[in-house]
């Protein structure tokens, strides 16, 4: 389990819990220090312990030595180095499973075509959902998908996860269900805004089922299935994202609802909302691929052009009427 975070330790005891010896890489020594003496992340997720079978490393080249599997739990804008850094020490054909819901800044690549730069030869998965790391590491029931090109091998990952807590669902649409953990972050954070300006149920309705419509849009454009934009992937992930406690995204958006700069939100957060960062990078794709996306179109304009949230809302209200649809 490559990334000590919320869901890097939330994960890797779900694995431990699932019947597996895992090793669990921090990037700090100190981290890994702590949690291999203390059993419980603080920071990240107080209260939880890890069992006996998680052992802790800062080291890489151990952590990988006996790897049958490597679920990594990075960043975006991170992805790359730490891949790179694996390079040497994972061992041929190890399968990846990667949990992070982002692309690339700059590139706009995503986390899937990243790795296949940085480690060929390596079967590639992304997991995705609605699966808040707070409550996978409490044993609330969780359903997931597992994406990837290998279904035959994706089944034996699959039944590998599963818990009578976690159930684990298999798709072969990597594509949509990569770009659909990206995109329903940013509309995350419009639901976010919306909470911060007070604005009640009827916003947040209107902001999910018309945030659905432009996912599956944007899914359409990009070749994703159906089935995945209004599966877990997608419609899943958004609805939880949208108005849960725990989404960072959210919670973002909702600061900035309240008045606040977004420099100084982002620099008082331990842990990173990815869809600051692809707000950037949807918005240029969905330049490119001529897709209309009102709701992350507004998100962009606050974030990252300072434009007033209200004045947003007043812009999506006062669009021309037009039939509802997709």
């Amino acid at each position: 389990m490559i990334g000590a975070g919320s869901w890097g330790t939330a994960f890797a005891r779900l694995l431990s819990l699932a019947g597996h010896r895992v090793s669990l890489w921090a990037r700090r020594p100190y981290l890994a220090s702590f949690l291999a003496e203390h059993r419980e992340n603080p920071d990240y997720l107080p209260g939880v312990r890890l069992p006996p079978s998680v052992s802790v490393s800062s080291d890489l080249a151990a952590a990988l030595s006996q790897a049958e599997a490597a679920f990594l739990a990075v960043p975006s804008h991170a992805l790359r180095e730490v891949a790179r850094r694996l390079a040497p020490h994972l061992p041929p054909g190890v399968p990846i499973v990667h949990l992070t819901k982002g692309l690339e800044p700059g590139t706009g690549k995503r986390m899937s075509q990243v790795l296949s730069e940085e480690l060929p030869g390596h079967p590639l998965f992304a997991l995705s959902g609605p699966c808040h790391a707070e409550e996978v590491a409490r044993d609330h029931p969780t359903a997931v998908v597992l994406a990837g090109e290998d279904l035959r091998l994706g089944e034996r990952l699959q039944r590998a996860l599963l818990t009578p807590r976690f159930r684990v669902y298999l798709s072969d649409d990597l594509v949509g269900v990569e770009y659909c953990g990206a995109v329903k972050n940013v509309l995350a954070i419009g639901a976010g805004i919306a909470d911060g300006l007070g604005y009640g149920d009827n916003t947040k309705a209107a902001l999910i089922t018309r945030g659905l419509a432009e996912l599956v849009r944007f899914g359409r454009a990009v070749g994703a299935r159906p089935e995945t934009l209004y599966g877990l992937a997608g419609l899943g992930d958004l609805v939880v994202t949208a108005t849960s406690r725990h989404s960072r995204n959210r919670q973002v958006g909702f600061r900035i609802g309240q008045g606040e700069p977004l420099d100084k939100i982002l620099a008082g957060m331990r842990m990173v909302a990815e869809g600051v960062h692809t707000s950037r990078v949807l918005h240029e794709l969905a330049a490119k691929l001529e897709v209309e996306l009102p709701l992350c179109e507004a998100v962009w304009r606050v974030l990252h052009r300072g434009e007033p949230p209200q004045a947003q809302i007043d812009r999506l209200m006062l669009r021309p009427p037009r039939r509802e649809g997709f």
